[in-house]
């Protein structure tokens, strides 16, 4: 019983807070409102290069990095930011985990959370000659 007891105690002294309680992905969701079915290309320093099309739902690793977001949909155009915080858990380090659960949140990624749900604006794309109106999204 008192060994299980110093292994749970170790096992939560050396992995974080955060990456116990909120895990080191997160599903986010990426809409154009009004252009379904645009191509969107995320890039970041973590997650590489990927590419959804809109309405999507899609699970990224955790980081630090924001992740750019370029859509396109025929003539239109649109850009954003998924934006990276600090996780709240983060604190939760301090008191738990130390310095070493602050050190594997921060490997992990999972001291970071991103917006969950980015809308991009498209536009007209001025390089493009006589851009077709959007079509009416049917429900």
């Amino acid at each position: 019983m008192q060994r299980t007891a110093i292994l749970l105690s170790v096992a939560l002294f050396v992995t974080g807070c955060a990456s116990i309680t909120k895990g080191t992905d997160q599903t986010v969701q990426i809409d154009t409102p009004g252009f379904p079915g645009a191509q969107c290309f995320l890039s970041s320093k973590a997650i590489g290069e990927r590419s959804v099309t809109t309405p999507a739902i899609v699970t990224l690793d955790k980081s630090r990095h924001d992740i750019n977001v370029q859509c396109k949909h025929g003539c239109y155009r649109g850009s954003g930011v998924i934006s990276s915080n600090l996780e709240g858990m983060t604190a939760g380090n301090l008191l738990v985990g130390g310095v070493v659960g602050l050190g594997v949140d921060a490997a992990t990624g999972a001291m970071n959370k991103y917006a969950q749900y980015t809308q991009i604006s498209m536009v007209p794309d001025p390089g493009c000659i006589n851009p077709a109106p959007p079509q009416p999204v049917q429900q």
